[in-house]
Parts: structure tokens; C-alpha cells; sequence
């Protein structure tokens, strides 16, 4: 079974960043995302990336601090997320599917998921 997997959580202060990896699977899927769910609510988009000139996608309440991007030697897929704060404590889920461009936001498009990374920011 395919599976994918999350590094790079941690805790980091309000204004630091953080990188989150995910080791994704080769040729698979068309599309990695990462979602996020915060304590008590849930999971929501935070950013995506499809293969092949696909594009790149991020919440809009993130754009300007979040990013993602890919290593393609590696295949592994990157969230780098700068100016962090507090309310962006949350489990990080890296995800693979093969969403169609108008659905590259929704959960239901990606079919396989890792377990979580948890990142907890300090105020």
C-alpha cells in the first residue's frame, strides 16, 4: 500500500518558519497538497502542487507567507512556511491525488494520505 510520509514539524516561534517534507510516491498521483487541522475545527487546504506544469496552489489566507515545491530528483514535496504564527498550530497532512485543476482545494480529491506532522507555534 502506498503511503506517504511527513518530516519537518516541530515548534517554532511566532515569526520563525519551518520546512515540512513529504516523500511522495513516483508517477502515481498528479498532485500532492498539504491540509492542516487546527484544534477543534477542520482540516482545511493549505497549499498544492501538480506534476508536469500543473501549477501551484495555496490558501489564500496563507499566500505571501506559505510555499510549496518540489524536488523532482527526489520527488519530495516541500511546505515552507515563514512569518508563522500561533493560529497556524496545527497537525500537517501531506496528501496524493489527481485532482482536476477546478479541484485541486478539495479534500475528497486525494485519495491517499500520511499521518501527520505536528507544528505547534509559540506566541
Amino acid at each position: 500500500q502506498v503511503q506517504l510520509e511527513e518530516s519537518g514539524g516541530g515548534l517554532a516561534q511566532a515569526g520563525g518558519s519551518l520546512r515540512l517534507s513529504c516523500a511522495a510516491p513516483p508517477n502515481t498521483f498528479n498532485a500532492v497538497g498539504w491540509f492542516r487541522r487546527a484544534p477543534g475545527k477542520e482540516r482545511e487546504f493549505v497549499a498544492s502542487l501538480r506534476w508536469n506544469g500543473g501549477g501551484t496552489f495555496v490558501a489564500d489566507s496563507l499566500k505571501g507567507r506559505f510555499s510549496i515545491s518540489r524536488d523532482r530528483a527526489t520527488n519530495t514535496i516541500y511546505l515552507q512556511m515563514n512569518s508563522l504564527k500561533p493560529e497556524d498550530t496545527a497537525v500537517y497532512y501531506c496528501a496524493a491525488g489527481r485532482p482536476i485543476l477546478s479541484t485541486v482545494r478539495a479534500e475528497r480529491e486525494y485519495t491517499t494520505w500520511g499521518q501527520g506532522t505536528q507544528v505547534t507555534v509559540s506566541s
